[in-house]
């Protein structure tokens, strides 16, 4: 460590001033050195002052190219899914890959002049800025027409925690429409939008495109930049797309995917080309004949997947049926083990409490290499106000109390790593579990002010499928297959998603499999 310069700036740092830091630091200097301290303090401050203003580099979106009109919040809101209207649309597009279809960006990503509420009412934001993925679907010739609403905090799997209120499973009203990405599932299913953006740090894309019979696609960590959009923790945040087709699932994928320049989550390697091409592949392997269109492709049936504490009969037999049809299309289908899946949404949920919410909650993003939220971030303390706690869901605040918790008992030592998956991928392609173990819950009378630990008791195992591949970073595709009945009542019936897992930066082997099932079989006859 070294100063650049030695001088003083507009705050002069005294012994007073820094005794009490001390104090809270456990720790004692003698007056001299106390002194010396000061001054070398000063300086810092002098240095922070000087700083260059670095909001010019902040990417403000061109309103005269990216002009937005009609920002309300709507009394119709599609049983909950739209947390704010909007209509955007590029002036002079880059390409044509999305003419004419409509996208809903979920609510915890950045679009300049637009509320953004991350599901919460814990602080009021309306970003200046525009995410990568937002400019990307607009230049791609896409119209935005609104923010999907958002579970608490991006931290809920049930959909009924959100501030604008509680979104309701297309298939059934009063259910679950899955979490924390509920709106965006529910408005693809209801043909309200074309597609929609999801993100997912412990299955917010993959559960609720289950619940909501669409398809939906948790890429490769890094694969699609992340920045503009509230992070949970920056080792686990995936964004990716929400649609009714896996076609559509690859074409909205090519375009939002690749290096941004700013997010380092992504790879430090270029990606460009094939890597970034998924819909020629896909339309390959559909034009093939039926029994043909996965000639050589290894399937394996992940046993510890279906294995989970609470796993729906019903689900796991549809799920198992579905993946055996896989044969009928060519591939070879086999049982694989992976001990350690058992354990994987534990080493999950024990990791990110005890560290994200410091990024998630209180907005502090130091050591990364990002776009960070200066403006968003002083609207909260090193701390929660009772009334911001207050604001938060049942998942949300617990993940608070935890990490305050975690910090004074257990500081940095809660570590994990799971390779285990790559050894099983080194033998099949893709791995086959349940997106989740049971089918969508019936949503809580009165939200979530019920008891806590009856409300979180609801979603014991809801994670244990999911969780495990944001940890790892593995692409994993949620793909309806059929249907299964509500616990509450058998003659509700619910979709049921079938998970699919990739290698790392093999996105286009999950959307392959799901292809040619899409088009071998309708689900909703099965």
């Amino acid at each position: 460590m070294s100063l650049i310069r030695l001088d003083s700036g507009p705050v002069k740092v005294t012994r007073d001033d820094l005794k009490p830091v001390l104090k809270r630091a456990g720790l004692e200097l003698a007056d001299s050195r106390i002194e010396e301290f000061s001054a070398l303090l000063t300086s810092f401050e002098a240095a922070v002052d000087s700083l260059p203003d670095d909001s010019p580099a902040q990417p403000r979106p061109d309103l005269a190219k990216y002009p937005r009109s009609d920002i309300y919040v709507p009394d119709d809101n599609e049983f909950g899914a739209w947390a704010t209207k909007v209509t955007i649309k590029c002036t002079a597009p880059k390409n044509s890959l999305l003419e004419g279809r409509t996208v809903a960006i979920k609510d915890n990503v950045a679009l300049a002049g637009v509320r953004c509420t991350n599901g919460t009412a814990m602080v009021e934001w309306v970003p200046e800025i525009d995410a990568t993925v937002a400019t990307r679907i607009l230049d791609a010739g896409a119209t935005i027409t609104g923010k999907s609403a958002c579970e608490n905090a991006c931290m809920e799997g049930v959909s009924c925690t959100s501030v604008t209120g509680p979104v309701h499973n297309p298939y059934a009203y009063g259910y679950s429409a899955g979490g924390s990405s509920s709106g965006s599932g529910r408005l693809v299913a209801t043909g309200s939008v074309d597609l929609a953006i999801g993100c997912d740090q412990g299955g917010s894309i993959r559960i609720p495109a289950a619940a909501c019979g669409i398809v939906g696609l948790k890429p490769t960590w890094g694969l699609v930049p992340y920045t503009g959009i509230l992070s949970l923790d920056a080792t686990v945040d995936h964004v990716g797309p929400m649609t009714k087709t896996v076609r559509d699932c690859a074409l909205l994928l090519e375009v939002i995917a690749g290096p941004d320049g700013w997010d380092d989550r992504q790879p430090p390697i270029e990606l460009g080309g094939y890597q970034l091409e998924f819909v020629n592949d896909i339309d390959s392997v559909t034009g093939l004949p039926r029994e043909s269109m996965l000639d050589g492709v290894r399937v394996g049936i992940l046993e510890e997947g279906f294995q989970i504490p609470g796993q729906d009969e019903n689900i796991a037999a549809s799920v198992r049926s579905a993946a055996m049809k896989l044969a009928d299309l060519g591939a070879t289908v086999s049982s694989v083990t992976v001990p350690k899946h058992t354990e994987a949404s534990i080493a999950w949920m024990s990791m990110l409490p005890a560290s994200s919410p410091r990024g998630a909650l209180l907005g502090d993003y130091s050591g990364r290499k990002q776009l960070q939220f200066p403006d968003r971030s002083k609207l909260v303390s090193d701390k929660l106000t009772q009334a911001q706690f207050d604001a938060l869901g049942p998942g949300s605040s617990y993940m608070y109390l935890v990490y305050q918790w975690a910090r004074e008992r257990h500081g940095t030592k809660i570590q994990t790593k799971q390779d285990a998956y790559d050894l099983a991928l080194g033998n099949v392609d893709v791995l086959i579990t349940p997106t989740v173990p049971g089918p969508p819950i019936r949503l809580p009378e009165g939200g979530y002010s019920e008891q806590l630990l009856d409300f979180m008791g609801k979603t014991i195992g809801l994670l244990a499928n999911t969780s495990p591949f944001n940890s790892t970073g593995h692409p994993a595709l949620s793909l309806p297959v059929g249907f299964s009945p509500a616990l509450e009542d058998p003659n509700v019936k619910l979709p049921v998603g079938m998970q699919i897992i990739g290698r790392k930066y093999r996105d286009i082997d999950c959307l392959k499999v799901a292809a040619a099932w899409e088009k071998a079989f309708d689900w909703k006859t099965l």
